[in-house]
């Protein structure tokens, strides 16, 4: 008997129109569901004219047993569809250690492409998009929240995060601490919903705006990465490099005198003390 297959199946995040008929055609066929909550499942396959499939629970506190039992069924040559609440399954969701499970015992698993309230909020954020990083939610242990946000500090690239309406006034002020006000932000709620919104400001106007006004709906935060400019070099810097081309031109058969002439001209550092420098004094 040949193995089934797992697949990802992404739920709609709050517009039932953006679920697709490859989507439909995929629960339709699976032996079975997995689904992070049966009774959200239910209705979605409900509105979908899909009543009675077999589904069973998948989440954060029993994915261990129940990843291994779903891993059997699949192994013994039942199709599993693998569905979130909304979204896509296995990204900052536990379905990421079913399909490690699954790609160790050689189980084919495909997804069906769908929403993602990640990549939907980048798409409209207005910050810069080529190269991005996806830090989902934050620690609410403050330990842990604080050495998560000191580890972004030198990010470059736009950084992603999620955050539920009563701790996002907290997260924009660690926010704010450490990355200052003046960084961009884009605050997405309600994505696709009848209430959708994306608000651009710095994180000292989100801190000001959300201070005056209650957050509602879930949030999808897009923040700007640090500056590309390179840091400015230090004299201990320039006397190093000055030194090293120093070096270059001696062993190009230059004079030490000479050597030192033509590089702090050229690297724009005191003469004297390079020499003393090259001297070993």
């Amino acid at each position: 008997m040949s193995i089934g297959t797992l697949y990802l199946v992404a739920t709609p995040i709050g517009n039932l129109s953006d679920f697709s008929p490859r989507a439909k055609e995929t629960l339709a066929a699976a032996d079975f569901l997995a689904a992070e909550d049966t009774r959200v499942t239910h209705k979605l396959l409900t509105a979908l004219g899909l009543p009675g499939k077999p589904m069973i629970s998948y989440y954060e506190h029993n994915r261990r047993q129940r990843g291994e039992e779903i891993l059997a069924k699949i192994l013994a040559g039942e199709t599993c569809a693998l569905v979130t609440d909304a979204g896509t399954p296995a990204v900052s969701d536990p379905g990421e250690d079913l399909v490690a499970l699954c790609a160790e015992h050689g189980v084919p698993v495909l997804s069906i492409p769908g929403c993602c309230a990640a990549v939907n909020a980048l798409a409209v954020s207005g910050l810069p998009t080529g190269r991005w990083c996806f830090e989902g939610f934050l620690s609410m242990n403050k330990k842990a929240r604080r050495e998560h946000l000191d580890s972004l500090r030198g990010e470059k690239r736009t950084m992603i995060f999620y955050e539920a309406p009563h701790k996002l006034r907290a997260t924009l002020d660690d926010l704010r601490e450490t990355f200052g006000g003046d960084r961009r932000i884009a605050l997405c709620r309600e994505l696709t919903k009848l209430h959708e919104e994306t608000l651009r400001m710095t994180l000292d106007g989100a801190v000001a705006y959300y201070a005056e006004n209650a957050p509602r709906g879930e949030f999808v935060l897009i923040l700007e990465g640090a500056s590309e400019t390179p840091a400015a070099e230090t004299e201990g810097d320039r006397m190093a490099l000055a030194l090293e081309a120093v070096q270059r031109r001696i062993e190009a058969g230059e004079t030490l005198k000479d050597a030192v002439k033509m590089v702090s001209a050229d690297l724009g550092v005191k003469k004297n003390a390079l020499y003393k420098l090259a001297l070993g004094e």
